[in-house]
């Protein structure tokens, strides 16, 4: 069943639970108001913000699905800069077009983008859909991008709803329900009071301070709720449980780091991933290791240690430096690469930030191409 707290509930006092019922229309108004009002004075100075072309809006969108902003930050405007325009993608080879993925992870990501952008090219002259539903048409593009670009660039009133604003909904009406048959119809409610509560005036504001209001105060954990412009219309004051998120696995694993000089050059070896790999495909890695077993009590020492979270695993890495002639190789699948060169290969996150701990690649300034 779906409840509502009741709204005059105080933080940590239990109300008594009553039907759902809507804000007064009165309300609304007003809501609105201190929401673009804060949005417009406190929002984070990112650089998609502001953003009115809808190419860059799509891109922006597409890196933060599952993605820290802050990540995002160090890859935008060197993608933009690489791929200024959907021609420019579309016109780009694959390889490429991961290469200045790498480090976002995620990479059908890439590929989806890649592939919409030659849609475009070949079915709308150049030129990305306007609407929501035309949007959706594309590969990659969901129901929240869709409506996100559509109503940043376009000023389509329709709601953009990602997690952050489930949660800040759920917590402003306090809609919860432990039942798994239920969810259903809570997302149907969700939907329906976000398309009551968009602002049609300023659509594009209205989602991104929705989402704002979720990524920097509505927090999963500890919201920041006296900060929060809405704490007078909200049901529940951060009291309404968020699902928590599975644990991380742990794993281990090793990788060999094999050098060999051509003049006055180094190259590193690498290995490109299977095609048919569910993860990664095609992407170029360091040779997975084997360290031989403990001489005399003495363990092999590795080069460098780290550690490199993909999706729910933490991996506890070590990079071992070894000889060219002690790896198995298959030369379909293995390369040796300069710094140079290997900057440009679509390198998995972990070979990349690797390469970078050793000094074989150099950290680039932010916003250069990689």
């Amino acid at each position: 069943m779906l409840t509502e707290r009741n709204s005059n509930t105080e933080a940590g006092i239990s109300g008594n639970v009553v039907p759902v019922t809507p804000h007064r229309p009165s309300q609304v108004a007003e809501l609105r108001a201190r929401l673009l009002d804060w949005f417009r004075r406190e929002q984070r100075r990112l650089p998609w913000r502001g953003a009115r072309d809808s190419y860059a809006i799509w891109v922006s969108e597409i890196m933060l699905q599952q993605t820290r902003v802050a990540a995002v930050i160090d890859r935008y405007q060197a993608f933009l800069d690489r791929f200024p325009t959907v021609f420019a993608l579309a016109s780009a080879a694959e390889a490429d077009v991961l290469a200045q993925w790498s480090g976002l992870g995620y990479y059908r990501r890439a590929r989806m983008l890649h592939r919409a952008a030659q849609l475009v090219l070949a079915e709308h002259q150049g030129q990305l859909p306007s609407t929501a539903v035309r949007l959706l048409t594309l590969p990659g593009i969901g129901k929240y991008t869709a409506a996100a670009i559509a109503s940043i660039a376009h000023d389509e009133p329709i709601a953009a709803i990602d997690g952050n604003v489930e949660r800040v909904l759920q917590r402003l009406r306090g809609w919860g329900s432990d039942d798994p048959a239920a969810q259903s119809a809570l997302a149907h409610q969700i939907a329906a009071e976000a398309r009551r509560l968009l602002e049609p005036a300023a659509p594009g504001d209205w989602n991104q301070a929705m989402m704002e209001l979720g990524a920097t105060l509505c927090l999963p954990c500890a919201p920041r709720c006296p900060e929060c412009p809405l704490v007078a219309f909200c049901a529940t004051r951060g009291e309404h449980p968020t699902p928590k998120r599975a644990p991380m696995r742990s794993q281990s694993a090793a990788y060999a780091l094999v050098l060999r000089s051509r003049g006055i050059k180094q190259q590193i070896l690498l290995v490109q991933r299977d095609a048919s790999e569910t993860v990664m495909p095609a992407m170029w890695e360091l040779p997975q290791y084997t360290p031989p077993r403990a001489v005399e009590n003495l363990p092999d020492q590795p080069l460098l240690q780290l550690r490199h979270a993909i999706m729910q695993v933490n991996y506890r890495v070590e990079v071992f430096d070894v000889a060219a002639d002690s790896l198995p190789r298959d030369n379909r699948r293995h390369r040796w690469a300069d710094a140079a060169a290997a900057a440009c290969l679509p390198l998995t996150g972990l070979a990349r930030k690797a390469l970078t701990r050793v000094g074989f690649l150099h950290t680039l300034p932010k916003n250069s191409f990689q």
